[in-house]
Protein backbone atom coordinates (compact mmCIF):
# COMPACT_ATOMS: atom_id res chain seq x y z
CA UNK A 1 0.00 0.00 0.00
CA UNK A 2 1.48 3.33 -1.09
CA UNK A 3 -0.02 5.61 1.56
CA UNK A 4 2.23 8.31 3.03
CA UNK A 5 1.31 7.95 6.70
CA UNK A 6 4.58 7.21 8.41
CA UNK A 7 8.29 7.57 7.81
CA UNK A 8 10.29 4.88 9.53
CA UNK A 9 9.89 5.45 13.28
CA UNK A 10 8.92 9.12 13.10
CA UNK A 11 5.42 10.23 12.04
CA UNK A 12 5.74 11.95 8.68
CA UNK A 13 3.62 14.89 9.82
CA UNK A 14 6.23 15.72 12.45
CA UNK A 15 8.97 15.92 9.80
CA UNK A 16 6.66 17.78 7.45
CA UNK A 17 5.65 20.30 10.10
CA UNK A 18 9.29 20.99 10.93
CA UNK A 19 10.19 21.45 7.28
CA UNK A 20 7.13 23.59 6.70
CA UNK A 21 7.93 25.89 9.61
CA UNK A 22 11.50 26.32 8.39
CA UNK A 23 10.31 27.24 4.91
CA UNK A 24 7.74 29.67 6.23
CA UNK A 25 10.35 31.34 8.44
CA UNK A 26 12.68 31.72 5.48
CA UNK A 27 9.86 33.09 3.36
CA UNK A 28 9.02 35.71 5.99
CA UNK A 29 12.66 36.79 6.30
CA UNK A 30 12.99 37.07 2.53
CA UNK A 31 9.78 39.06 2.26
CA UNK A 32 11.03 41.52 4.91
CA UNK A 33 14.23 42.05 2.99
CA UNK A 34 12.63 42.24 -0.42
CA UNK A 35 8.91 42.99 -0.16
CA UNK A 36 6.86 42.40 -3.27
CA UNK A 37 3.10 42.64 -3.55
CA UNK A 38 1.29 39.55 -4.77
CA UNK A 39 -2.25 39.81 -6.13
CA UNK A 40 -4.83 37.58 -4.48
CA UNK A 41 -6.37 34.99 -6.80
CA UNK A 42 -9.94 35.48 -7.92
CA UNK A 43 -12.39 32.61 -7.75
CA UNK A 44 -13.82 33.59 -11.13
CA UNK A 45 -14.42 30.62 -13.40
CA UNK A 46 -13.29 32.55 -16.46
CA UNK A 47 -9.88 33.88 -15.49
CA UNK A 48 -6.55 32.14 -15.77
CA UNK A 49 -3.79 33.78 -13.71
CA UNK A 50 -0.82 32.37 -15.58
CA UNK A 51 0.23 29.99 -18.31
CA UNK A 52 -0.89 26.51 -17.36
CA UNK A 53 2.25 24.77 -18.59
CA UNK A 54 4.67 25.32 -15.74
CA UNK A 55 8.13 23.92 -16.28
CA UNK A 56 11.41 23.93 -14.45
CA UNK A 57 14.22 24.82 -16.88
CA UNK A 58 12.26 24.01 -20.01
CA UNK A 59 11.68 26.83 -22.48
CA UNK A 60 8.26 26.51 -23.99
CA UNK A 61 7.80 26.53 -27.72
CA UNK A 62 4.15 25.82 -27.09
CA UNK A 63 2.01 27.76 -29.54
CA UNK A 64 -1.02 27.03 -27.37
CA UNK A 65 0.31 29.19 -24.55
CA UNK A 66 -1.66 32.42 -24.11
CA UNK A 67 -1.25 35.54 -22.04
CA UNK A 68 -3.39 36.23 -19.01
CA UNK A 69 -5.27 38.88 -20.92
CA UNK A 70 -6.12 36.47 -23.71
CA UNK A 71 -7.25 33.68 -21.42
CA UNK A 72 -9.65 35.71 -19.30
CA UNK A 73 -12.31 35.62 -22.02
CA UNK A 74 -12.28 31.86 -22.57
CA UNK A 75 -15.39 29.77 -22.07
CA UNK A 76 -15.03 26.45 -20.24
CA UNK A 77 -14.89 24.52 -23.51
CA UNK A 78 -12.28 26.88 -24.95
CA UNK A 79 -10.30 26.41 -21.75
CA UNK A 80 -10.47 22.62 -22.11
CA UNK A 81 -9.39 22.88 -25.75
CA UNK A 82 -6.40 25.01 -24.81
CA UNK A 83 -5.31 22.57 -22.10
CA UNK A 84 -5.57 19.72 -24.58
CA UNK A 85 -3.23 21.60 -26.89
CA UNK A 86 -0.80 22.21 -24.07
CA UNK A 87 -0.90 18.54 -23.04
CA UNK A 88 -0.12 17.58 -26.62
CA UNK A 89 2.77 20.06 -26.78
CA UNK A 90 4.31 18.62 -23.62
CA UNK A 91 3.56 14.97 -24.38
CA UNK A 92 7.22 13.96 -24.65
CA UNK A 93 8.67 16.32 -22.06
CA UNK A 94 11.22 14.77 -19.69
CA UNK A 95 9.92 13.72 -16.26
CA UNK A 96 6.48 15.09 -17.05
CA UNK A 97 4.51 15.79 -13.87
CA UNK A 98 0.88 16.89 -14.10
CA UNK A 99 -1.32 18.88 -11.74
CA UNK A 100 -5.02 18.07 -12.24
CA UNK A 101 -7.80 19.85 -10.40
CA UNK A 102 -9.64 23.10 -9.85
CA UNK A 103 -8.58 26.68 -9.13
CA UNK A 104 -6.58 25.66 -6.07
CA UNK A 105 -4.26 23.62 -8.30
CA UNK A 106 -4.47 26.19 -11.09
CA UNK A 107 -3.03 28.95 -8.92
CA UNK A 108 0.00 26.93 -7.77
CA UNK A 109 2.91 29.36 -8.36
CA UNK A 110 5.30 28.02 -10.97
CA UNK A 111 8.35 29.12 -8.98
CA UNK A 112 7.29 26.99 -5.99
CA UNK A 113 6.92 23.70 -7.85
CA UNK A 114 9.74 21.26 -6.99
CA UNK A 115 12.57 21.24 -9.53
CA UNK A 116 14.11 18.56 -11.75
CA UNK A 117 10.72 17.89 -13.33
CA UNK A 118 8.63 19.29 -16.16
CA UNK A 119 5.37 20.50 -14.65
CA UNK A 120 2.16 20.73 -16.66
CA UNK A 121 -0.66 22.53 -14.86
CA UNK A 122 -4.03 21.25 -16.11
CA UNK A 123 -6.17 22.91 -13.46
CA UNK A 124 -9.38 24.74 -14.36
CA UNK A 125 -11.20 27.15 -12.09
CA UNK A 126 -14.62 25.83 -11.08
CA UNK A 127 -13.78 22.23 -11.98
CA UNK A 128 -15.64 19.39 -10.28
CA UNK A 129 -14.82 15.70 -10.16
CA UNK A 130 -17.11 14.71 -13.04
CA UNK A 131 -15.85 17.48 -15.32
CA UNK A 132 -12.25 16.50 -14.62
CA UNK A 133 -12.95 12.80 -15.23
CA UNK A 134 -14.41 13.57 -18.66
CA UNK A 135 -11.27 15.34 -19.90
CA UNK A 136 -8.58 12.93 -18.73
CA UNK A 137 -8.26 11.61 -22.28
CA UNK A 138 -6.38 14.82 -23.11
CA UNK A 139 -3.39 13.17 -21.39
CA UNK A 140 -3.60 9.87 -23.28
CA UNK A 141 -0.57 10.56 -25.49
CA UNK A 142 1.53 12.11 -22.74
CA UNK A 143 4.48 10.25 -21.24
CA UNK A 144 3.57 11.01 -17.64
CA UNK A 145 5.92 10.16 -14.80
CA UNK A 146 3.73 11.48 -11.97
CA UNK A 147 0.25 12.98 -11.74
CA UNK A 148 -1.16 14.86 -8.75
CA UNK A 149 -4.94 15.07 -8.45
CA UNK A 150 -6.97 17.29 -6.13
CA UNK A 151 -10.65 17.81 -6.82
CA UNK A 152 -13.96 17.72 -4.99
CA UNK A 153 -14.48 20.99 -3.13
CA UNK A 154 -16.64 22.43 -5.92
CA UNK A 155 -18.74 19.26 -5.94
CA UNK A 156 -19.42 19.54 -2.23
CA UNK A 157 -20.16 23.26 -2.37
CA UNK A 158 -22.63 22.52 -5.15
CA UNK A 159 -24.39 19.83 -3.13
CA UNK A 160 -23.00 16.72 -4.85
CA UNK A 161 -23.22 13.67 -2.53
CA UNK A 162 -19.98 12.51 -0.97
CA UNK A 163 -20.39 9.09 -2.57
CA UNK A 164 -20.53 10.62 -6.06
CA UNK A 165 -17.29 12.54 -5.47
CA UNK A 166 -15.50 9.40 -4.29
CA UNK A 167 -16.93 7.40 -7.18
CA UNK A 168 -15.76 9.93 -9.77
CA UNK A 169 -12.28 9.95 -8.25
CA UNK A 170 -12.19 6.16 -8.29
CA UNK A 171 -13.14 6.09 -11.97
CA UNK A 172 -10.53 8.75 -12.72
CA UNK A 173 -7.82 6.76 -10.96
CA UNK A 174 -8.78 3.57 -12.78
CA UNK A 175 -8.69 5.39 -16.12
CA UNK A 176 -5.26 6.87 -15.39
CA UNK A 177 -3.90 3.49 -14.29
CA UNK A 178 -5.10 1.92 -17.53
CA UNK A 179 -3.74 4.66 -19.79
CA UNK A 180 -0.54 5.35 -17.84
CA UNK A 181 0.45 2.07 -16.19
CA UNK A 182 3.97 3.27 -15.38
CA UNK A 183 2.94 6.60 -13.88
CA UNK A 184 2.86 7.34 -10.16
CA UNK A 185 -0.63 8.58 -9.27
CA UNK A 186 -1.03 10.79 -6.21
CA UNK A 187 -4.54 11.63 -5.03
CA UNK A 188 -4.53 14.48 -2.56
CA UNK A 189 -7.05 15.19 0.16
CA UNK A 190 -9.57 18.00 -0.21
CA UNK A 191 -8.55 21.01 1.86
CA UNK A 192 -10.72 22.52 4.61
CA UNK A 193 -12.38 25.91 4.18
CA UNK A 194 -12.28 28.90 6.48
CA UNK A 195 -15.83 28.54 7.85
CA UNK A 196 -17.07 31.75 9.51
CA UNK A 197 -13.85 33.57 8.68
CA UNK A 198 -14.29 33.01 4.93
CA UNK A 199 -14.69 36.08 2.72
CA UNK A 200 -15.00 34.23 -0.60
CA UNK A 201 -17.80 35.53 -2.81
CA UNK A 202 -19.64 32.21 -2.48
CA UNK A 203 -19.43 32.32 1.30
CA UNK A 204 -23.13 31.62 1.79
CA UNK A 205 -22.87 28.28 0.00
CA UNK A 206 -19.52 27.55 1.62
CA UNK A 207 -21.03 27.83 5.09
CA UNK A 208 -23.60 25.18 4.20
CA UNK A 209 -20.72 22.70 3.84
CA UNK A 210 -19.41 21.53 7.23
CA UNK A 211 -15.73 20.67 7.22
CA UNK A 212 -16.79 17.32 8.68
CA UNK A 213 -18.22 16.40 5.27
CA UNK A 214 -14.87 17.18 3.67
CA UNK A 215 -13.14 14.90 6.16
CA UNK A 216 -15.65 12.14 5.41
CA UNK A 217 -14.86 12.37 1.69
CA UNK A 218 -11.14 12.37 2.46
CA UNK A 219 -11.57 9.15 4.44
CA UNK A 220 -13.29 7.57 1.44
CA UNK A 221 -10.49 8.80 -0.85
CA UNK A 222 -7.85 7.32 1.45
CA UNK A 223 -9.60 3.93 1.39
CA UNK A 224 -9.88 4.08 -2.39
CA UNK A 225 -6.17 4.87 -2.69
CA UNK A 226 -5.35 1.82 -0.58
CA UNK A 227 -7.54 -0.45 -2.70
CA UNK A 228 -6.15 0.96 -5.97
CA UNK A 229 -2.57 0.81 -4.65
CA UNK A 230 -1.79 4.46 -5.37
CA UNK A 231 -0.38 7.27 -3.27
CA UNK A 232 -2.60 9.31 -0.97
CA UNK A 233 -1.25 12.63 0.25
CA UNK A 234 -3.23 13.81 3.28
CA UNK A 235 -2.87 17.58 3.32
CA UNK A 236 -5.87 18.29 5.54
CA UNK A 237 -4.05 18.22 8.92
CA UNK A 238 -1.44 20.66 7.63
CA UNK A 239 -4.03 23.25 6.65
CA UNK A 240 -6.57 22.84 9.45
CA UNK A 241 -6.67 24.83 12.67
CA UNK A 242 -7.83 23.43 16.01
CA UNK A 243 -11.47 23.58 14.89
CA UNK A 244 -10.81 21.82 11.60
CA UNK A 245 -11.17 25.00 9.50
CA UNK A 246 -8.65 26.37 7.00
CA UNK A 247 -5.90 28.26 8.83
CA UNK A 248 -6.31 32.02 8.23
CA UNK A 249 -2.56 32.49 7.71
CA UNK A 250 -2.64 30.16 4.68
CA UNK A 251 -5.57 31.58 2.71
CA UNK A 252 -6.67 34.68 0.83
CA UNK A 253 -10.42 34.25 1.26
CA UNK A 254 -11.14 31.10 3.25
CA UNK A 255 -11.06 28.88 0.16
CA UNK A 256 -8.06 29.75 -1.99
CA UNK A 257 -4.45 29.67 -0.80
CA UNK A 258 -1.95 32.47 -0.38
CA UNK A 259 1.78 32.10 -0.96
CA UNK A 260 2.39 30.66 2.51
CA UNK A 261 -0.32 28.10 1.83
CA UNK A 262 1.39 27.04 -1.35
CA UNK A 263 4.69 26.79 0.52
CA UNK A 264 3.05 24.30 2.88
CA UNK A 265 1.66 22.32 -0.04
CA UNK A 266 4.98 22.48 -1.87
CA UNK A 267 6.77 21.07 1.18
CA UNK A 268 4.35 18.14 1.36
CA UNK A 269 4.81 17.37 -2.34
CA UNK A 270 8.59 17.67 -2.11
CA UNK A 271 8.72 15.32 0.89
CA UNK A 272 6.62 12.72 -0.92
CA UNK A 273 8.74 13.01 -4.08
CA UNK A 274 11.91 12.65 -2.05
CA UNK A 275 10.93 9.88 0.33
CA UNK A 276 8.53 7.84 -1.78
CA UNK A 277 9.44 8.51 -5.41
CA UNK A 278 13.21 8.80 -5.15
CA UNK A 279 13.76 12.45 -6.13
Amino acid sequence: MKVLDRLQNVPYWVLLSLAMNCLLSIAVLVSWGNPRPRPSPTPSTSVLPQANAATGNRNSGNQAAMSVGDRQYLSYQQWVTLLRQEAQAYADAPRLTVLMGDSISLWFPQELLPGRRTWLNQGISGENSDMMRRRLDALDAAQIETIFVMVGINDLIGGTPESAVANNLEKSVQYLKQRHPDADIVVQSILPHGAERATWEGRENLLKLPNDRIQAVNSAIAKMAEVENIYYLNLYPLFADGDGALRPDLTTDGLHLNEQGYLVWRTAIALLLNKELGD
